[in-house]
């Protein structure tokens, strides 16, 4: 009996001691559920707050260079207007100067109408003729008479040419005045653009201005992602300048010490791409937008904001395709994070680099041609589907600007 109670009371404080401790364990798994939730809410809200600087700061751009577009076409709109006015002024001196000397021909004219009518018969014409008192002034006068007549022909025919000059003039005065008003209302046209992209532009920095935190984030991002394509990309030169000497011969010379040494050829290909300088086409086909300039510059709007790009960012629209500058050779294929696939073509001692290509259509070793398509560029569905090709010129290992070597 005693036995038994034992084990009922072992039983029962079993049991008892068991209960907290499940209840312990459900209420630990319920808070690690919810610290994994918030967790993951957290994460979800600073990638969501990372994709909208980078929608932010892509829009921002884009307006940047709208804005950017827009004042070019401003000044370039009143130098026309400028020219149109200078023309104008020009004109109408002429006209006015025009219209003096025909008043001055149509008034000696009339005077000698008037002299002439005096001499109204033939009769009084043989009297001014043998009236002279030798035969070498009949002669003179005989001579005046003619002289005089073709000069009222040639009057004549002066004063009906400058009154269709006249009429010419002002009729070009007309048009230039028209196509001055033309210009103006396109100036004023574009200057109330211009004001709504800026408006525009303001709600965009005011709006990141909230979001610093995150924008400096993505700004980071963008930096070392540019870093790395930089070393890669100075990385595949210097080994191709490295195996080009390798290789010592006659035919192969470099052009600076310790650059790439060139055939016959390649030196040939590097002297015409060399003079084709702003004249080379986009490195793309159809409609585009610079929205990122080559060099180290303060961001016109993010003040605390320093560019620095190796080359230029060309936003375009989705499906369009990359495509060669120049003749040249496909050296190099890669993948660098932020940049998916990226194309060498080597032109001589040249090197051209399109980056952020979603598909490659050559391979290494391939000859293109100028204009060959090489790979569709990248569109970001992130991003709103922004279409951007990271393009870069290289002389060797030094970087060039390739706005001033692309027909623009």
């Amino acid at each position: 009996m005693i036995r038994q109670i034992i084990i009922l009371l072992s039983v029962a404080i079993s049991v008892l001691s068991a209960y907290p401790q499940s209840s312990r364990m459900s209420d630990l798994k319920k808070q690690q559920k919810e610290a994994q939730q918030r967790v993951s809410n957290t994460s979800r809200k600073l990638k969501a707050a990372q994709l909208s600087a980078k929608k932010s700061l892509s829009l921002l751009n884009q307006i940047t260079a709208e804005i950017s577009l827009r004042k070019k076409e401003i000044n370039k709109i009143t130098s026309e207007i400028n020219k149109l006015q200078k023309q104008e002024r020009s004109l109408t001196g002429k006209i006015n100067a025009l219209e003096a000397s025909l008043k001055e021909k149509k008034r000696e004219y009339a005077l000698a109408v008037q002299s002439i009518s005096r001499q109204n018969s033939g009769y009084e014409t043989m009297i001014f003729l043998f009236s002279a008192n030798t035969f070498s002034q009949t002669v003179r006068r005989l001579r005046y008479l003619k002289e005089f007549s073709a000069w009222r022909r040639t009057q004549a025919e002066e004063i009906k040419a400058q009154q269709e000059e006249l009429v010419k003039k002002r009729s070009e005065l007309a048009q230039l005045r028209k196509e001055r008003k033309a210009a103006l209302d396109k100036r004023q046209e574009e200057a109330d653009k211009l004001k709504a992209k800026e408006a525009d532009q303001k709600v965009v920095v005011s709006n990141m201005k909230k979001n610093e935190k995150a924008l400096r984030s993505e700004l980071q991002r963008q930096k070392k992602q540019a870093a790395a394509l930089d070393r890669k990309i100075e990385q595949l030169i210097a080994e191709e300048a490295r195996k080009s000497n390798q290789t010592p011969s006659q035919e192969r010379k470099p052009q600076t010490y310790g650059g790439y040494s060139m055939t016959k050829d390649e030196q040939v290909l590097a002297k015409s791409f060399e003079q084709n300088k702003g004249k080379l086409p986009m490195p793309l086909s159809g409609r585009y937008m610079i929205v990122g300039h080559f060099g180290r510059h303060q961001h016109s709007e993010l003040k605390y904001v320093q560019v620095n790009n190796s080359g230029v960012i060309i936003k375009t629209l989705p499906g369009t395709e990359a495509r060669s500058v120049f003749d040249g050779v496909v050296t190099k294929i890669f993948v660098v994070p932020g940049y998916n696939s990226s194309v060498i073509v080597r032109h001589g001692n040249y090197l051209t680099i399109y980056s952020n290509l979603s598909e490659v259509y050559v391979k290494v070793g391939s000859k293109v041609k100028t204009r060959q398509a090489l790979g569709k560029i990248y569109s970001d569905p992130e991003d709103g589907n922004s279409t951007l090709l990271h393009f870069q010129l290289w002389k060797e290992t030094t970087k060039q600007n390739p706005e001033l070597w692309l027909d623009m």
